[in-house]
């Protein structure tokens, strides 16, 4: 990761709301709404009247209306909806078109998803560090419905996993902040809305983050678990290229490693406890 990126930390981040109130029962993922289109809709929506859906997540749109993303209970292809593979067993209904089943007959709340994101090119010395901690967790027993990738350099997938409805997310990154080598923060950014754009080949987690705010929700909450390099490679030129993490960065891997354990703890907790959530 650049230098401008690393000194950007402190200023992104996102709130996004992940349930929202209809009739007095709050609606998140995983909670059964019957579909009632409004008259006059097009003729697919009205065939889908009386049906019971799951909601998969909430977007908003242009003027700040919320609707809901929804795949039909008794769809033998819902799991295609889910996953995006086929967007025709996904639907779109807002707020006033669905009408939620009564408490008793909705499901426990939804796990709380969060995903680990290892962040850095591995030929540039310690910017490979998030890829490793991610490594090292991936050989961990973790919570349900925690996910660890390793995103490497590749900015537009880790777009593309920010609209996954997580609830929250943590970053490994190396992050220069003139401390001495190996040292480990805990950063969570605030959104800076200016200047939304990346190029898509490369990462630069800071324009990363800013044009998924731009593209849809992100996870309602975001922590960055950074680690001070030693060296600072640009990747210039082809003499630069290091595989290999200095000594004082390698050493703080494994405690790098616990720290996002416990951090995800912490999330998890806040999740499942109604924090971090917006209602409408």
């Amino acid at each position: 990761m650049g230098d401008d990126a690393a000194g950007g930390w402190e200023e992104i981040g996102g709130r996004a709301p992940r349930s929202v109130n209809v009739g007095g029962i709050e609606l998140a993922r995983g909670s059964r709404v019957v579909l009632r289109p409004r008259p006059g809709a097009d003729i697919l929506d009205l065939a889908l009247t009386g049906k019971v859906a799951l909601v998969e997540g909430i977007d908003e749109d242009l003027e700040g209306g919320f609707h809901l993303r929804v795949t039909l209970e008794d769809d033998p292809g819902r799991d295609l909806g889910e996953s995006r593979a086929q967007p025709g067993h996904r639907f779109f209904f807002s707020l006033s078109e669905v009408e939620p089943l009564a408490a008793e007959h909705q499901p426990p709340p939804a796990r709380a998803r969060v995903l680990v994101a290892g962040i850095g090119n591995v030929f540039l010395g310690d910017d490979g560090f998030g890829v490793e901690v991610a490594r090292r967790l991936s050989a961990r027993p973790l919570p349900p419905g925690v996910e660890v990738k390793d995103f490497g350099i590749r900015g537009l997938d880790l777009v593309y996993a920010l609209g996954e409805d997580y609830d929250a997310a943590v970053f490994v990154d190396a992050v220069p902040r003139d401390q001495a080598p190996g040292t480990l923060y805990v950063i969570e950014p605030e959104i800076d809305e200016d200047e939304l754009s990346l190029d898509t080949h490369g990462m630069d987690p800071v324009r990363v983050l800013r044009l998924a705010t731009e593209l849809g929700p992100v996870p309602g909450r975001l922590l960055v678990v950074g680690c001070e390099p030693e060296t600072r490679m640009s990747g210039d030129t082809t003499e630069e290229l290091v595989g290999e993490l200095s000594e004082p960065v390698r050493a703080a891997v494994g405690g790098a490693a616990d720290l996002v354990e416990s951090l995800l703890e912490e999330l998890i907790e806040s999740v499942e406890q109604g924090q971090g959530r917006v209602k409408s």
